[in-house]
């Protein structure tokens, strides 16, 4: 089946080739409810048939604004039939950054679950200006509410005039099979932060999903067997989507939760005896907290995770002491995660630092000397740079962006600091530049620092990262605009309106200037030395 299935490049034909062969096994289970491979293909052809009675056509671009849910999936690959393109929009962000992306991407069409419990859609959706929902033409609503999904007049009046169709609508279409996939498409947007205020656009080929998928899972075969994949990161973004895409070219089940909650997570691992999984360190905390057992989640052969929070050598060493095995990973979304990956059977010191192997045979890793631009031997830290078929196409409506991403010889560069171990093995160290990591997420301080300025009592910021308790929280410098104070309440809230959770600073540290150092190149904001304060702070306030 697999030399068979890393022939097709589409999703959409991998899937029909596994129902053929395994239609009566589960595809996706969640809240105790199972759907079989059958099933699964039946509900997103009916899609694919709602979609296009909808207007949804090849090139369109449709936000995926939506927790983990089978919907995601069955929509998700009934765009991929259309050769439409998903548009992930993380669940966690809020008004600025989802006006921002639904405007910038030119989508057509945006789902949402309006009465999702965690996250009250609506209340952002109205704090949104109308311009931004210009070129959207329909409102696709997902409900497991009693009652059902939202009257048109709950929503807000600038999307009242859309075409409004709930999900249930859609899977209840019928019709002839449509599938218009094509290899070379574009079928994922994912967002990801740079060095500017507004997120670039990521996107990646039909081609490169499958192809990535297939060689994901015959590197995750040996240690997930027969078992399910668990599903918490996040469907919107790499972390979670390659892991839901190399189930599906294993014909394996996909246990489902669409929010994070340990205590249930652990039960579901242990129910399904999940051998494998992904999660953040912060994510891993809370399941080690909520296990009472040595060794925790017994039926996991070991953990892949990522460093966001704290470092490798600290969260390992936690793992280590309720008989967790951890392994390195790395990805980006320009070239998917689980790009490379740690053996469970490597040493503790090596088994735990993040990098690995590369997953892909075809891929390839070099480091470069960052000033002299000089190709660097085996061991010596550099910028790491990547060629492989699982990269981006390119930045959705950014060709200059993508021109200076990729070298002459075809190679990405990552902005990442760390060395090659071999021709196929290397070591991530660090970002290169000022890139936050906040909440599992890399964010860019400009995109935090460009909102507070749009506060008429701030007249510059300045944000660093630092360590609070167990978690990297953003930390603002602020320089208050003339005769005007700075009050911490006013500002948090300005920023919970704005942006996600866990963009929103911890403190606004109220400064006259910026402390700055003269280079060759110009004045320079001394960040080192602001990132010195803010820890100096928190040590004293005892967070």
């Amino acid at each position: 089946m697999l030399a068979k299935q890393n022939k097709l490049c589409t999703i959409p034909a991998v899937l029909r080739s596994t129902v053929g062969l395994y239609g009566d096994s589960a595809a996706l289970i969640y809240d105790s409810n199972a759907i079989s491979y059958a099933t699964l293909h039946k509900l997103v052809l009916n899609t694919s048939c709602g979609l296009s009675k909808l207007g949804i056509k090849s090139g369109d671009r449709v936000a995926f604004w939506i927790p983990n849910t089978p919907a995601y999936l069955v929509l998700y690959l009934a765009c991929m039939q259309l050769n439409a393109i998903a548009v992930a929009v993380n669940t966690r962000f809020r008004s600025t950054e989802v006006a921002d992306i639904i405007s910038r991407s030119g989508a057509s069409s945006l789902i949402l679950w309006p009465l999702f419990t965690k996250v009250n859609f609506l209340e952002i959706l109205s704090s949104i200006e109308d311009a931004a929902f210009r070129r959207l033409e329909s409102i696709i609503v997902y409900s497991e509410e009693e009652g059902g999904v939202p009257l048109q007049n709950q929503l807000p009046t600038s999307l009242r005039s859309k075409k409004i169709v709930s999900y249930q609508e859609l899977i209840d279409q019928s019709g002839a099979e449509i599938d218009n996939s094509s290899a070379d498409a574009g079928c994922n947007i994912f967002t990801t932060s740079g060095t500017t205020r507004a997120p670039k656009f990521v996107l990646h080929s039909q081609r490169s999903i499958s192809g990535h998928a297939a060689e994901v899972w015959l590197n995750l075969e040996p240690l997930i067997k027969k078992e399910a994949f668990f599903h918490t990161l996040p469907f919107c973004g790499v972390f979670g989507f390659n892991h839901f895409s190399a189930a599906l070219i294993g014909a394996r089940a996909n246990v489902i939760q669409s929010a994070f909650d340990a205590n249930e997570a652990v039960n579901l691992i242990d129910l399904h005896k999940v051998h494998y999984i992904s999660a953040t360190d912060d994510m891993l905390l809370a399941l080690l907290d909520a296990d009472d057992r040595n060794p925790a989640m017994p039926s996991l052969i070991c953990c892949g995770y990522g460093a966001f929070n704290l470092p490798p050598e600290e969260i390992t060493l936690r793992a280590r002491a309720k008989g967790l095995k951890l392994v390195g990973l790395y990805g980006m979304s320009e070239v998917q995660a689980l790009f490379a990956r740690q053996e469970h059977t490597q040493a503790d010191e090596q088994r735990y630092l993040p990098g690995g192997k590369l997953i892909s045979p075809r891929a390839s890793v070099r480091a470069r000397n960052p000033v002299s631009r000089e190709i660097l031997p085996h061991n010596e830290s550099g910028e790491l740079e990547f060629k492989g078929p699982s990269l981006l196409i390119k930045y959705f409506g950014n060709d200059s962006a993508t021109d200076e991403l990729i070298t002459e010889d075809g190679y990405l560069k990552s902005g990442d600091l760390g060395y090659t171990c071999s021709a196929s093995e290397f070591i991530f160290q660090a970002r290169m530049g000022d890139t936050l990591r906040l909440g599992g997420y890399l964010v860019a301080p400009a995109e935090i620092e460009n909102h507070l300025i749009e506060h008429d009592s701030v007249d510059a910021a300045q944000v660093v990262a630092v360590r609070v308790n167990d978690k990297m929280r953003a930390y603002a410098f602020v320089i208050p605009a003339k005769n005007k104070v700075i009050k911490q309440e006013e500002l948090r809230d300005f920023c919970s309106k704005g942006l996600a959770k866990f963009k929103v600073p911890v403190i606004f540290h109220m400064l006259d200037k910026f402390p700055t150092t003269k280079s060759p190149n110009g004045t320079k904001i001394q960040r080192a030395k602001l990132r010195e304060i803010a820890e100096e702070r928190i040590t004293r306030q005892q967070y």
